[in-house]
């Protein structure tokens, strides 16, 4: 098997209590662990006391992540499948498959003794599930392997990496991993070109968030922002709404037209109670919808999971479709940018509200963590649902497409 300078030198050099690979995506870091790391791991602690744990976001991502692409190298007789115990058969030993987002989810090693744990994406983990972890891992011969791509500088994780404990921790770049192809390589760098996603994504640094969330979007305007979609988009793609529903705050939507892996904004509505001076009923914002779709046939509406009422509203109604928008912030925000850098996302020029939003939404300076100003972001909102809802669902089945032609 042939392995990158830096696979090996993980393979020779980590030995201690914590061993770390972070940094970029796609740089070979979660192969090696699927390939090499796991199943040495637990091979040199079997029949030792402890328990043996694979912890990731969701038991879903260590599926996809690790489980997944293990069994297509070993087989499912060393690679089971996660049970209602949440317990896997891993290399002959019964292991525990646990999601790490909150501390509830990995009770069942509170006050087991761990001989062996694997964490995927350890920076999203709840840093209550580390600090767990820590007095569990309490044999002489115990030990942890994790990866994980770079955040805020103030992140729990970078503060531990940063501790003097006994941790072996590599960094990766995007040109770390030889068997990438060159063409797919430069195409990563260019979508997270100018977000501080290049720097984490690409480069592997833990970087602040500062200054405009979108900045290619400014720089991008003349591609980005047209006076039409395309006639035969119009005609033969595929229509869907997104909506950041607010009481108090103001209602956004947006008409979206999906057509060959690029999507257009071809109009909005945008309700700011505050302006107005009054608030519209849910009644009065379907209304609004309704002429906002007109007689194009609309797939779904994306909504807010949270405005409920609203989502029954047009449900009552029985026209439209509806999902729950996919709302995790941060991921929502990272596809959106290599989307618009892309050229995957374009406006028309009559969207004045999201073309006025793009120019103040901010991240927040004064923030520990990564985190958007709760203002100008409305319209934005709305564009990050579709982005993650819809957007999302297209690129998976066009790179299962891609994989199975």
């Amino acid at each position: 098997m042939e392995l990158s300078r830096k696979q090996s030198e993980y393979l020779r050099l980590a030995r201690r209590r914590w061993n770390f690979k972070g940094g970029a995506t796609r740089s070979g870091k979660t192969y090696l662990d699927c390939r090499c790391v796991i199943p040495m791991r637990i091979r040199e602690r079997a029949g030792r006391d402890g328990i043996v744990a694979v912890l990731g976001v969701t038991k879903a991502t260590i599926e996809r992540n690790i489980l997944g692409p293990m069994r297509s190298i070993y087989g499912p007789e060393w690679v089971g499948e996660i049970g209602g115990d949440n317990t896997v058969w891993l290399f002959g030993e019964r292991c525990y498959a646990l999601g790490a987002a909150t501390a509830a989810q990995v009770s069942k090693i509170r006050g087991a003794s761990v001989k062996y744990c694997y964490g995927d994406e350890v920076a999203d983990w709840a840093a209550e599930v580390f600090e767990l972890l820590k007095s569990r891992l309490d044999r002489e011969y115990a030990c942890f392997d994790g990866t994980f791509n770079p955040q805020h500088p103030e992140h729990w994780l970078k503060k531990f990496l940063d501790s003097g404990a006994d941790i072996f921790c590599q960094t990766y770049t995007i040109d770390d991993n030889p068997f990438l192809p060159e063409r797919f390589r430069e195409s990563l760098k260019k979508e997270y070109a100018g977000s501080v996603f290049y720097d984490r994504y690409i480069l592997g640094r833990w970087s602040a968030a500062e200054g405009l969330v979108y900045p290619m979007f400014q720089e991008k305007m003349d591609s980005l922002v047209v006076d039409r979609a395309p006639e035969e988009a119009r005609r033969k793609g595929k229509w869907y709404i997104a909506v950041d529903y607010g009481t108090v705050n103001p209602t956004a939507a947006g008409l979206w037209c999906v057509w060959r892996g690029r999507a257009w904004m071809c109009a909005e509505y945008y309700y700011d109670s505050r302006k107005t001076g009054r608030r519209r009923t849910d009644e009065e914002h379907y209304r609004e919808i309704e002429k906002l779709a007109g007689e194009r046939p609309i797939e779904r509406i994306v909504v807010d999971p949270s405005a409920a009422s609203f989502k029954e509203t047009i449900r009552r109604h029985g026209r439209f479709g509806v999902w729950d928008a996919e709302n995790r912030v941060l991921d929502g925000i990272r596809l959106t940018a290599s989307l618009l850098q892309s050229d995957a996302l374009r406006f028309c020029r009559e969207c004045r509200d999201i073309l006025r939003e793009f120019a103040a939404y901010r991240w927040d300076a004064e923030a520990r963590d990564d985190a958007v100003l709760k203002e100008y972001d409305h319209a934005m909102d709305q564009m990050r649902y579709f982005a993650a809802t819809v957007m999302a669902r297209y690129l998976r089945q066009m790179h299962a497409e891609r994989r199975c032609g």
